[in-house]
């Protein structure tokens, strides 16, 4: 999701809100600044600094023994859905997390530019040390911001090599590569056919070398597609513009499928995933709103009518990619937007009004194969509101308070990485 919404339909804001919304990769002290769709890892870390937490990682990775490594077809759970959290781990480490929680969480999520720095790989190491002991697996996003040609051979293996030494920590991964490819802001958008090439690649070379991590497949929610004016999107005449031209009127408008061109197909794909939020009811961003009734489950099938106006010509995204294409459904991030600055609704009950759909019984009789929901956990400056947007549910006792009792009993959570030697 850019950060400069200008150029921007009206109509395209809920989705273009519904992008990344954070960097959680953790540091002992804050070396991040803001970035595309998020928070990065700034280039301007000291030699000092880097070379202590590549030797932390390492010695970290070091203590712990090779444990027994879970297939990723069995990080699906049965039935019900893992719960998870995209969480500030520089504002609150996932310990402090769990017990304000008062369970572990499933997933932790992470992110990391691709291909990644030494000190990026040392962040990675510490995320799986963080999860290993209060969590239990790894969602890592992977950004290739240098464009999906610099997604070399090399790039992979050395992926591939990391993902192992991660899983033999007895801590699984599963792999968000280049997310949001159906937008158009950012370097990898609407390339749909580079796209599944590179995807796949990646792919092979995680089912191939590494059995305990997986491959997730997450498009943007297609309201306000192909959300024209983005500074990545296809231009007439291309290759790719011909390829999501589904419908042949030689126009990329809503009637085109937003996420059938960039499917890569079911044998590389284990997860498909959407990110849905709460960022109000209408335009413009910002002001305390109540969610409509229905509105995650709307947004899940392509049924919702709101902020982006009729979304009904969207493919269904549960039934089609996870129903008809046997795959299990994920929620990569989900909050709702209160602006402290704001009037209106309370905070309260704005996310109550998301958490109850999200989390209601109704979501779980009507969605079987949703098996991944996470929580984003962050208190920060969103540029759409132009101020700070407190996307939290623990910081606040009362909230935290009413969260943890809502939780119901169809979520599974982690208990810590027990690593059980390999071999034994």
């Amino acid at each position: 999701m850019p950060d400069d919404d200008s150029g921007q339909e009206t109509g395209q804001k809920e989705s273009f809100g519904s992008g990344i919304r954070g960097w959680v990769l953790p540091v002992a002290a804050a070396v991040v600044a803001a970035g595309f769709g998020g928070v990065s890892i700034s280039n301007g870390l000291a030699d000092r600094d880097r070379a202590n937490q590549e030797a932390a990682a390492s010695q970290s990775a070091a203590a712990v023994p090779v444990c027994q490594v879970v297939d990723r077809k069995d990080l699906i759970p049965a039935s019900g859905a893992l719960f998870g959290v995209n969480l500030n781990l520089d504002a609150k480490p996932l310990s402090r997390y769990a017990a304000d929680l008062g369970r572990k969480p499933a997933v932790s999520v992470s992110f990391a530019d691709f291909p990644y720095t030494g000190a990026e790989k040392a962040h990675l190491q510490a995320a799986a040390a963080q999860i290993r002991d209060d969590g239990h697996m790894m969602l890592l996003t992977l950004e290739p911001k240098q464009g999906l040609a610099a997604v070399t051979a090399d790039v992979i293996d050395e992926l591939v090599q990391d993902l192992v030494s991660i899983n033999n920590q007895g801590v699984p991964v599963i792999v968000r590569f280049a997310h949001e490819m159906n937008g158009s802001w950012y370097p990898w958008s609407q390339q749909p056919v580079e796209y599944k090439a590179v995807f796949t690649r990646v792919a092979d070379a995680v089912h191939s070398r590494a059995p305990g991590s997986a491959m997730m497949w997450a498009p943007n929610y297609g309201g306000g597609y192909p959300f024209a004016g983005g500074q990545f999107e296809a231009k007439p005449g291309s290759a790719d513009f011909a390829a999501l031209d589904t419908d042949g009127d030689g126009v990329l408008t809503m009637a085109d499928d937003s996420y059938a061109p960039y499917y890569p197909g079911d044998e590389a794909v284990d997860w498909v995933g959407m990110s849905l939020y709460h960022w109000g009811a209408k335009y413009p961003w910002g002001e305390n709103e109540l969610p409509e009734a229905n509105k995650f489950a709307d947004q899940l099938t392509g049924n919702y009518i709101g902020a982006n106006g009729d979304d009904s010509l969207l493919t269904d995204f549960y039934h089609v990619y996870g129903a008809d294409h046997g795959k299990p459904v994920a929620i990569p991030e989900t909050a709702a937007l209160y602006n402290p600055a704001a009037g209106g609704a309370s905070e309260a009950d704005i996310k109550r009004g998301w958490w109850e759909q999200v989390f209601g019984p109704e979501t779980h009789a009507a969605f079987p194969d949703l098996k991944m929901v996470n929580w984003f956990e962050w208190d920060k400056n969103e540029v759409e509101v132009n101020g700070r947007v407190d996307w939290t549910v623990t910081n606040t006792p009362a909230i935290r308070d009413a969260f943890t009792a809502a939780l119901p009993d169809w979520l599974e959570y982690g208990t810590g990485t027990a690593c059980r030697p390999a071999g034994t």
